[in-house]
């Protein structure tokens, strides 16, 4: 490993923080980075490297949103645990089943959920409707199984899946579902890391200054999230979806 390849390594690790810190879709950015820059190490070994950065991000970007916004407490640590063992459940069903029907199946859904949010104008600036607490508890339930199992099986897209969920079942504004999706998105991380850590393909190396660097840019990006509030995330949340529909469409044609 030269030190060059790890500086790269670094510097995509720190922007994928900060733009997941904000809106989710950290991913895109690092993951194929850290393919493209380390082609000689299997693609198993790389994904499993890339976790642990994605978690110190993740974590920090829950601890910054966790001390500024109200969480919905008692449900949301049920949600986070369902969400870790459907994540752990999906990271292993991915080692016996191939997931590449779920591009073209999230790419369908990225645009319509690009079309609804640049169209509907008002779409997470304030609380939408009023949910019972029931039906949140239900709601994060089951986002946290189906978009659990989702990260653990695939991956791209998470965290905006996420914070979608959150404004249009649960009601949040974009502030809110930014804050919770990253108390969701560690849980999740933290059961692939514990995956690929007892697989043993983790590049610790590659993965620790990774992690600082990926954990920098989310204490940066939630306190500008933070700071500039719900207008500011939605233009970053249809900035990421748009990318992730190129980043999709262009795997598929290619």
């Amino acid at each position: 490993m030269d030190y060059t390849s790890l500086i790269t390594l670094c510097s995509f690790a720190f922007l994928a923080g900060f733009v997941d810190a904000i809106i989710g879709g950290g991913g895109l950015i690092q993951t194929p980075a850290t393919l493209f820059t380390l082609p000689q190490y299997p693609v198993p070994t790389l994904l499993g490297t890339t976790k642990i950065p994605s978690l110190s991000g993740s974590l920090m970007g829950a601890f910054q949103y966790s001390r500024r916004v109200a969480v919905v407490g008692r449900f949301i640590g049920p949600m986070l645990g369902l969400a870790f063992g459907a994540s752990w459940l999906g990271s292993l069903v991915l080692t016996r089943v191939p997931n590449g029907f779920m591009k073209p199946l999230a790419l369908v859904i990225l645009i319509a959920v690009f079309i609804y949010t640049l169209t509907k104008k008002d779409f997470g600036q304030i609380p939408q409707r009023v949910v019972t607490a029931r039906q949140q508890q239900i709601r994060m339930a089951l986002m946290g199984i189906v978009v659990g199992f989702y990260d653990g099986f695939f991956g791209p897209g998470t965290g905006s899946f996420l914070v979608l969920g959150f404004i249009a079942l649960v009601g949040f504004d974009f502030l809110r579902a930014s804050a919770h999706a990253k108390l969701v998105n560690a849980s999740t991380n933290l059961a692939s890391v514990l995956f690929f850590v007892n697989k043993g393909t983790i590049i610790y190396a590659v993965a620790l200054p990774m992690a600082v660097a990926n954990l920098t840019g989310a204490f940066l990006g939630a306190r500008l999230a933070i700071l500039k509030g719900n207008q500011f995330i939605r233009v970053f949340f249809l900035l990421v979806i748009a990318a992730t529909i190129v980043r999709f469409a262009w795997d598929m044609v290619g």
